[in-house]
């Protein structure tokens, strides 16, 4: 018991919610792109070119410019897939996976640059500060878990109340899910169909480039081309797992989380009799066994993946 106990603590449950931070924004930028009828398998690569500029930024001229910069990427990655999805009509995937190659190819181009000697990865560029909340980490319990963690954590915390309200409870919110399922009907009552899916691509974007964001300045400050190491993918899973609903998708990733902290804190012990890579692997096994066993089983918006013509 006293080497389990090592394992399954409130420092576990930290790390559940700091691991499920980038995973969360991964989420909600697919649940915007796909409520809009765009689907967006390049969030990975926009994650990983986003944390690459998070990093030059802070390298030349601080954190909180480097993460301007990652939001802008993000961006304007989306508004690449948003023009190459809706204007011209291109398959939605192929156009997305031709992000994901860019992204491995363009930081190694780079990198020499500014950091001669390296090709990989980067140098240690000043991080995001952490941010300790007074009234909650003196409490018990909830303390050690929600009482101190990167800005970009509550962040996320954040950002699924408002796109929970947005989606469901607003006009917009109305207006993109509408474009996502029928977008002839939305056409007919004057709905822009294009403007809201270049609308919903482009938040996705940013919010994929403040995941980024935190896996490099908010987390470990310095850039590899391993660093994103399939999140964009998982935050797709888990948007399949949450009915494509942001308070659904954050217990997805809230379990995913939990998957990764658990093997990371049970590696060390020896408690489980298993080979070492496959505790290594348990997050991506555990996305697998999810997706296996809720496909067919949850609908998405009817339209996504379908380019929208206009009679």
């Amino acid at each position: 018991m006293q080497g389990w106990s090592s394992v399954l603590n409130l420092s576990l449950l930290a790390a559940t919610l700091r691991i499920a931070t980038p995973l969360v924004f991964a989420a909600l930028a697919a649940v915007m792109s796909e409520r809009s009828g765009v689907v967006n398998i390049g969030i990975e690569g926009t994650m990983l070119l986003s944390a690459f500029a998070a990093v030059v930024g802070s390298h030349f001229w601080g954190p909180w410019v480097g993460l301007l910069l990652a939001m802008a990427m993000g961006g304007l990655l989306g508004l690449l897939h948003a023009y190459l999805s809706v204007t011209v009509k291109v398959n939605q995937v192929v156009a997305a996976t031709a992000i994901n190659i860019a992204a491995l190819g363009v930081p190694r181009l780079i990198i020499p640059y500014i950091w001669p000697g390296h090709y990989g990865d980067t140098g240690l560029v000043p991080p995001l500060p952490d941010v300790t909340l007074p009234f909650i980490a003196g409490l018990p319990i909830i303390g050690p878990v929600l009482g101190k963690h990167s800005l970009l954590t509550y962040v996320a915390l954040i950002l699924v109340v408002l796109f929970q309200v947005l989606l469901f409870k607003t006009r917009f919110g109305l207006r993109l899910r509408a474009v996502g399922e029928h977008p002839r009907a939305a056409d007919t009552v004057g709905v822009n169909v294009a403007r809201m899916r270049f609308a919903g691509v482009i938040i996705g974007g940013m919010l994929a480039g403040l995941g980024g964001a935190f896996l490099t300045i908010g987390k470990v400050p310095q850039f590899a081309t391993t660093v994103t190491n399939g999140r964009g993918f998982m935050g797709l899973a888990a948007t399949v797992f949450g009915n494509w609903n942001p308070a659904g998708a954050l217990l997805a990733c809230l379990i995913f989380g939990f998957a990764e902290a658990f093997q990371i804190s049970a590696q060390p012990t020896g408690l489980l009799p298993v080979p070492r890579e496959l505790l290594m692997s348990l997050p991506y096994i555990l996305t697998l066994v999810v997706l296996g066993g809720i496909v067919g089983k949850t609908v998405g918006p009817a339209a996504s993946g379908k380019p929208y013509e206009k009679s």
